[in-house]
């Protein structure tokens, strides 16, 4: 390895336990991993093991209840160990028995449940709370009140929930969660419990809920057990549903650092053995789940304010997966361990390849949020755009083919390149074409902001893995029908993508597409109004903002936004918001009629506004190019389209579509 990685494999203790390297699994909604009886099931052990074996030396499971009827959730949805105890250490021990073998510790995630941001599809309407308040996301619902009976059983759940835990082989427990705005954290900020009793009031009272947890499982399970918390020491809330963005000047209405710290130490002598710390809330759910409009390593100078005043270990997620960045932060003393969470989704080997020096082949996570935070929310389901076998591993990998064939690709966009890639590992003859003069199709232009890296990055990924792999690229090449007579393959692939969408604007001849603003290809002067307010649009004119351009956004819908989706809520609001804090204009239902001198005219119903621009730039969407499917779907036997080129989509229905396909050839 890299001598400057070595700090990243370095064995550390938490509590007694050592471990045997820096990395950790970041714990993640365990969506689609357990049983309806509260147990893991055969998905949740591949899952686990998976990290496991791709060389993280401690794994933190998902959030688990520890009971299921104070705050009922629909079944299955989390785990539970207090509803079948005899089940859960059976499937958990088969789960930690299997780790142990890869040298890797795991820790059982215990939760205090949701409170006021309880998942509607999975809690309901009704909610509970520390006191009487408004519910995140269900407008006029407002949450019961705990009463101390209930925090009572509570607590004696998380221990017998922790004693099943160590019976199935969890090596410690973490405990969900001062952070983020669960029900642990509304005990413990002001603005949420208005209680009058021992668990409101001050601060030492609204920890007591926190303190007693721990107190309990110690005491059942004993000193040595280690447990973790996972904690926010700020938590970035300017009012109800409403956060601060970053650089934004603000009044913090949940918990700020000077009490943050205080609290930190409190529950430090309280006996918690590491904090696995961020920053953030459900009123600011871009901090606590960033997109890529989120600097990297965003947690680094809050929780190096952590590792200052406690001395239990401290672990730092967030946007880490960079192991220069990683290894750097311990180094200097920002953190102790790594957490990785989304990185591992898209790339389970990544300590591995770290370690072997191969970094440049680790699938890099684009923090788009669409097959994890976004498919949790709307199917209960995590997985990953990039990593179609993720989440399913052992069911959903790829065999060897059992005939070899040849096998045609048309369309070097990411669609084409995974259906060449899966293909090629597969064992079939593969050739790829593509018109153009690169690979990379709409992500070339779509990865060009800054906060786009990573876009660019899987290109280069997918190229890499091509020419390790051997396959024949074939650029500057335009497939007709008369090429695909005479390659005569056993089967063909169309994955053309997609050209973008056109309008006039009268005679005006400044109008450009998004696309070849953003390839450089022309300059949109001082000033320009872009049409169309998806996310093409919407990233668009943020990037211009950040170029100092002055942009207008004219929708022809009521609202932005509207057709890009379904986002991920972090990611939605956060690009929302950063387009208010911009101060970039946004005209809804609105056109662009004609041009003016010095600008074009804007209709928003009877009303016409003249709006200075230099230049309009269009995103008003693309339209799918498949001429050349049209011509040869009956040339060959075995043929197939998909990516844009089947229907205009993101990155991960063109990971996914192609994934699927080239698996079964």
């Amino acid at each position: 390895m890299k001598p400057n990685h070595r700090i990243l494999f370095e064995p550390m203790t938490i509590g007694s336990l050592e471990l045997k390297n820096r990395y950790v699994l970041a714990p993640m909604g365990p969506g689609g991993l357990c049983d309806a009886d509260g147990t893991f099931n055969y998905r949740g052990v591949e899952f686990y093991v998976e990290r496991a074996r791709g060389g993280v030396g401690l794994l933190m499971t998902g959030v688990t209840m520890v009971e299921n009827d104070i705050e009922r959730c629909a079944l299955p949805s989390m785990p539970c160990p207090t509803l079948n105890p005899l089940n859960f250490v059976k499937t958990g021990k088969i789960l930690t028995e299997r780790v142990h073998a890869y040298d890797a510790r795991i820790f059982l995630q215990l939760s205090a449940g949701f409170g006021r941001v309880s998942i509607p599809s999975i809690v309901g309407s009704t909610a509970v709370a520390p006191s009487p308040i408004p519910h995140r996301w269900l407008d006029g619902v407002t949450c019961r009140a705990l009463t101390i009976e209930e925090i009572k059983t509570y607590v004696k759940k998380f221990a017998d929930s922790a004693e099943i835990a160590r019976k199935a082989g969890f090596d410690g427990i973490e405990i969900h969660a001062v952070h983020e705005g669960y029900l642990l954290d509304q005990f413990a900020i002001s603005m949420f419990n208005q209680r009058t009793d021992e668990y409101g009031g001050s601060l030492e009272n609204r920890l007591r809920f926190a303190v007693e947890i721990v107190q309990a499982i110690k005491a059942r399970c004993g000193r040595d057990y280690p447990v973790a918390l996972r904690y926010s020491i700020k938590s970035f809330i300017k009012d109800w549903k409403s956060g601060g963005l970053p650089g934004e000047e603000f009044v913090e209405k949940g918990r700020d650092i000077p009490e943050g710290i205080e609290a930190a130490k409190h529950l430090e002598a309280a006996g918690y053995d590491a904090f696995d710390g961020d920053v953030g809330s459900y009123d600011s759910w871009y901090w606590s789940h960033p997109p890529m409009y989120q600097a990297k390593g965003l947690y680094l100078p809050y929780n190096a304010i952590l590792k200052n005043v406690l001395t239990v270990p401290v672990i730092t997620a967030g946007r880490m997966d960079d192991p220069d960045r990683a290894a750097d932060a311990i180094t200097s003393g920002k953190t102790d361990f790594i957490g990785l969470a989304r990185p591992l989704l898209a790339d389970s080997r990544l300590p591995n390849k770290v370690r072997a020096e191969r970094i440049e082949h680790i699938r890099p996570c684009l923090s788009c949020q669409e097959g994890c935070m976004g498919r949790l929310a709307s199917y209960a389901q995590i997985s990953c755009a990039v990593n179609p076998a993720c989440g399913r591993e052992a069911d959903y990998g790829l065999t060897p083919a059992l005939e070899k064939k040849s096998v045609m690709v048309v369309g070097g966009g990411i669609a084409g390149m995974e259906a060449a890639r899966v293909a090629t590992l597969r064992g079939h003859v593969v050739t790829l074409y593509e018109k153009s003069s690169r690979l990379g199709g709409v992500v070339i232009p779509g990865g060009v902001p800054d906060f786009k890296e990573d876009d660019h990055a899987l290109i280069r990924w997918y190229e890499r893995e091509l020419r390790d792999l051997r396959v024949p690229v074939v650029l500057d090449t335009e497939v007709t029908e008369e090429t695909v007579r005479v390659a005569s393959p056993d089967v063909l692939i169309v994955a053309t993508g997609s050209q973008p969408k056109l309008l006039t604007i009268g005679d005006a001849d400044n109008v450009y597409t998004a696309e070849d603003v953003l390839n450089g290809v022309v300059s949109v002067g001082d000033a320009t109004i872009v049409v169309g307010a998806g996310l093409v649009g919407c990233e668009t004119a943020l990037w211009l903002r950040g170029q100092g351009k002055h942009v207008t956004i004219v929708e022809l819908a009521p609202k932005i936004l509207a057709l890009a989706g379904p986002l991920c809520h972090a990611n939605h609001d956060m690009l929302h918001d950063l387009l208010a804090f911009k101060t970039i204009e946004i005209m809804t239902s609105s056109c662009v009629t004609e041009a003016v001198e010095g600008g074009f005219k804007v209709k928003t119903g009877d009303q016409e506004t003249v709006v200075a621009a230099d230049s309009v730039v269009l995103a008003v969407g693309y339209r799918s190019e498949h001429g050349l499917y049209d011509k040869v779907r009956d040339l060959v036997p075995e043929v197939y389209r998909f990516g844009d080129a089947r229907q205009v989509s993101n990155i991960m229905y063109a990971v996914w579509d192609a994934y699927e396909v080239a698996r079964s050839i």
